[in-house]
């Protein structure tokens, strides 16, 4: 009975109470396909249900709980999801043949989530069991907000990157706090930063970050051959970042490009012939400023042979890090349009129904979306409120830096510091390799960053309040 009150525990039992009715009871709830759902669906052996059902039911408007079964990798996409997405396909293939239910998905990643949850609520139950309850409160009200969960009944990359962040600081936090860490801590730690890098190409080189931590790790007092292997795991975590950016479809790799200097720089560019001779491109390509990649009434087509010398093989996202190097203004001016859709979870123009549950065209389900409607209509959606947001975070973390004493607490405070550089970088990388398109949708990463950093701030005040309480006693 003991065990049961944990706070670790009972949080988790309510977070399993929370993803049970949020997304296996009825009405299904999910998140309708943009047309990203290919990309996985062609890799891991997935087609649409209803092969005669019109576009409009198709995409943007309507969930989809049914897929059916297809040939394995009649394409490929490099992502860690493969292998979240691969082994309940396989597993529902064999029990129930006649279609895959999204929700065996729905279900790996909400085991991930409550491991997770488990984990860091144990890490910082130490000191109060009030702090744990509290925390562990805080993590169901922010993580498990519908807008976060209802990404779990999608093929979507989003959940992947959202539980391996929460996995990969959880069991990052637990390595400091033990006096002789583990190496099965170290390559579980070294298995969610994997996921975590690989969710995403754009994930890929907050990798290097990372090898940079597994260094820092190295000069613990671990069990065994602990340095050895940390230092083999800060290799590896630096070689899959490469790789996992290299490897990037060629196709991927165009249709970001367009997006950044199309949709991104020449998007209500004062001076688009100025912009196209900085970045070495014709005069000719003007015509395309404003435009985004899927549009069909450009007046030179995405595809159109020519857009090959002319463009794509002129310019890299190097140059464009030097053309915002030379032009911050412009950078600034994009970051702000990026800072006005910065608090939104959940892509509210992609509808959470089924088509047959007869909800309106795209509607949205806003149960338990209290975070997420805070956030989206109450938080400041400004480029000054983040930089105070930001500033104020890392004065935190580099007070209780500063105030270790001890070499973990210190590695400690290092990792929390990774987090909100990595919101930093989650912030700018869909400026510099995407431009404006779907650029709320881009910033979940950043989003899961900026709720990680306040549920941190969160637990920091309750520690605070509890040693100011224990002092007073």
């Amino acid at each position: 009975m003991k065990r049961l009150v944990k706070p670790q525990n009972l949080i988790v039992l309510a977070g399993c109470g929370l993803i049970i009715y949020l997304l296996f009871f009825r009405p299904f709830i999910g998140v309708a396909d943009n047309g990203d759902f290919l990309r996985m669906m062609n890799t891991i052996g997935l087609n649409y249900y209803d092969a005669a059902e019109t576009y409009a039911d198709r995409f943007f408007s309507f969930s989809h709980s049914r897929f059916s079964y297809e040939n394995l990798f009649k394409g490929f996409y490099p992502s860690s999801q493969i292998l979240l997405v691969l082994v309940p396909r396989l597993i529902g293939g064999l029990f129930h043949g006649s279609y895959f239910d999204i929700r065996l998905l729905g279900t790996v990643y909400a085991l991930l989530l409550l491991a997770a949850t488990w984990l860091l609520v144990k890490h910082n139950a130490r000191g109060s069991y009030i702090t744990g309850l509290l925390l562990g409160a805080a993590l169901l009200f922010v993580f498990y907000d519908i807008g976060y969960l209802t990404y779990f009944n999608s093929l979507f990359g989003e959940p992947v990157s959202m539980v391996f962040m929460l996995l990969t600081f959880a069991l990052g936090l637990r390595l400091t706090s033990q006096e002789k860490p583990t190496t099965k801590g170290l390559t579980l730690f070294f298995i969610a930063v994997l996921f975590l890098i690989c969710s995403k190409i754009q994930n890929a080189p907050i990798g290097i970050a990372f090898a940079l931590i597994f260094l820092r790790f190295a000069t613990l007092k671990g069990a065994g051959n602990w340095r050895k292997l940390a230092l083999r795991f800060s290799v590896a975590v630096c070689l899959v970042s490469v790789i996992m950016y290299v490897a990037a479809p060629k196709e991927l790799k165009h249709i970001n490009l367009y997006q950044t200097v199309f949709f991104g720089i020449l998007n209500e560019s004062p001076d688009v012939r100025g912009d196209l001779q900085d970045l070495g491109l014709p005069e000719r390509l003007e015509v395309l400023a404003g435009t985004n990649y899927f549009q069909s009434d450009t007046v030179i087509k995405q595809n159109d042979p020519s857009l090959e010398p002319d463009f794509y093989d002129r310019v890299s996202h190097k140059d464009v890090l030097f053309f915002y190097l030379k032009h911050p203004n412009r950078l600034i001016n994009n970051m702000k349009y990026a800072a006005s859709n910065s608090m939104s979870i959940r892509p509210y123009y992609l509808g959470n129904y089924e088509l047959g549950e007869h909800k309106p065209v795209g509607a949205l389900s806003y149960t338990y979306s209290a975070w997420s409607q805070f956030k989206n209509n109450h938080i400041p959606h400004t480029l000054g409120f983040l930089v105070i947001f930001y500033l104020v975070y890392f004065a935190g973390a580099l007070f209780q830096y500063f105030r270790s004493k001890e070499l973990r607490g210190r590695i400690a405070g290092e990792l929390l510091m990774l987090l909100g550089l990595i919101g930093i970088f989650s912030f700018l990388v869909p400026i510099l390799g995407d431009g404006r398109a779907d650029i709320g949708k881009h910033l979940f990463l950043f989003n899961v960053c900026f709720d990680m950093m306040v549920v941190v701030i969160f637990g920091f005040i309750l520690q605070k309040m509890v040693g100011i309480g224990k002092h007073r006693s």
